[in-house]
């Protein structure tokens, strides 16, 4: 068995002495920050409830679409992974994980399951095909213990500020119970996530727009009805504490209809007539009404575009979304985005974060947009490139044209609670890591780049998303 290198103290820090001598130094300034998570998947009630994590594969597993999708591409059907009515049993699930994990050598995802054997569990031993039952059994009996509930590791990972993903009709009930509970010390705050309310080509679009102006329309009907609800319901977000709505799209295409045209193409969706550039305009449309509702209640707006989401139509008919098949595509923004940035770009206290999961965008649309317009900072890294290299591409690709000022900070993105830690800690290594060269290349003092450590970990996410 060889040796277990999670909890080497260089870890992804550079292999050269000396710029490493001055990397540890700008991690040690970071280390034991608190944890600001400003977008994330978590549900709230796990936190709320505060009930034991089942077993190591409904944790682990299961629900971490990174984990899945490279074990069902080894040959490993979805069902045998906890996926679909008539999943395999927890057990056999870790048996497959256990036999597979050859093939997250080099992953992000290998990293931080390490990360969390050696650290959230104190493991040292690699999983196999013949250690699978022992690391079962072991790890079930840390589940059990008092202190692996979901509060207990919040306070133990260090978390000030997780947010959530949230539908828009959701009561946020598990968010006003937290904010009540003086024994919660922590913040769980909601996002506004309206995707398959504005997306006619979602198959539910109609019945949950029927649903949103009943429930929020304030009597009004049709598009009036629907304008309407919408913001209400962002109000009631932010009386649970948002600061942020996100919009996964394919494309940050943005237009600027008036009521009439746009009224037009809502009913041609709600009477299921509207094609698709019908449908494409009103999207594009609504993404631009969204960012109007930000000016003015004081969201911070979020766009992740450029997932060609559920690529495979049998695993989506049998598992549904998120089940490791969203596959990158081109973007353009410097186009898209220009109707909404003419009118919002230089609006006071207007927040808009761009994420990208398209690596030619970095240096060529974002970083020169972020450069240019008050509004606009560059997300992190998402998805497929929130890993080691792909992050440093991201810094290498953006700093010189927009600086360390224009970023977001840090975001995990992810459903895996007890990877939340291991996330951050990789982000804070790669940014000492990158800072370290500027340093040893003399290009800022090692003063300087401590002071510009703390602001990209710890008051870039506060000051972006309005902590």
């Amino acid at each position: 068995m060889g040796q277990f290198i999670a909890d080497h103290p260089d870890r992804l820090l550079p292999a050269d002495p000396g710029v490493r001598d001055i990397a540890r130094s700008l991690y040690k300034k970071v280390e034991g920050l608190p944890i600001i998570s400003p977008h994330g998947h978590v549900d709230a009630a796990v936190i709320e409830q505060n009930s034991p994590f089942p077993d190591p594969a409904a944790l682990l597993v299961t629900p971490d679409h990174y984990v899945t999708r490279l074990i069902h591409a080894g040959g490993v059907p979805m069902d045998q992974l906890g996926l679909g009515s008539q999943p395999a049993g927890s057990r056999q699930v870790w048996r497959h994980f256990c036999e597979a994990w050859p093939a997250f050598e080099g992953t992000a995802s290998g990293f931080w399951i390490r990360q969390e054997f050696a650290h959230v569990f104190g493991l040292q031993e690699e999983p196999t095909a013949d250690n699978a039952d022992r690391l079962y059994d072991a790890l079930q009996a840390k589940l059990s213990e008092p202190g692996f509930r979901p509060r207990e590791l919040f306070k133990e990972f260090n978390i000030e500020v997780l947010a959530t993903t949230d539908d828009p009709l959701d009561s946020l009930d598990s968010h006003a119970a937290l904010q009540a509970d003086p024994a919660f010390a922590g913040r769980v705050l909601p996002t506004f996530r309206p995707d398959q309310y504005l997306n006619m080509a979602h198959p539910a679009w109609q019945d949950n727009v029927e649903r949103l102006i009943s429930a929020a329309g304030e009597g009004a009907t049709g598009y009036a009805g629907y304008i309407k609800a919408l913001e209400a319901r962002r109000r009631h977000f932010v009386e649970r504490g948002a600061v942020s709505a996100d919009h996964g799209v394919f494309t940050p295409y943005t237009v600027k209809l008036d009521d009439g045209e746009a009224e037009r193409l809502f009913e041609l969706g709600r009477s299921g007539q509207a094609g698709p550039r019908e449908r494409d305009a009103f999207e594009a449309h609504m993404l631009y009404q969204m960012a109007r509702m930000s000016v003015e209640d004081g969201l911070v707006m979020t766009i992740h575009p450029g997932s060609f989401r559920n690529h495979h139509t049998p695993t989506f008919e049998a598992f549904g979304a998120d089940t490791g098949h969203d596959i990158p595509v081109a973007v353009n923004y410097t186009e898209a985005i220009r109707p909404l940035l003419q009118d919002f770009g230089t609006a006071k206290d207007f927040h808009l974060v761009l994420f990208t999961l398209d690596e030619t965008v970095f240096s060529r649309e974002l970083a020169p947009l972020a450069g240019f317009y008050p509004a606009v900072y560059l997300g992190a890294p998402w998805w497929f490139l929130d890993a080691p290299d792909a992050m440093l591409r991201f810094r290498s690709a953006v700093t010189e044209t927009a600086g360390f000022s224009r970023s977001s900070g840090f975001i995990d993105d992810t459903r895996a609670f007890c990877s939340i830690p291991a996330r951050h800690d990789t982000s804070r290594r790669i940014e000492a890591s990158f800072l370290a060269r500027l340093v040893a290349e003399h290009r800022i003092s090692e003063e300087r780049a401590q002071e510009l450590i703390m602001d990209i970990v710890d008051a870039s996410p506060r000051r972006v998303f309005k902590l």
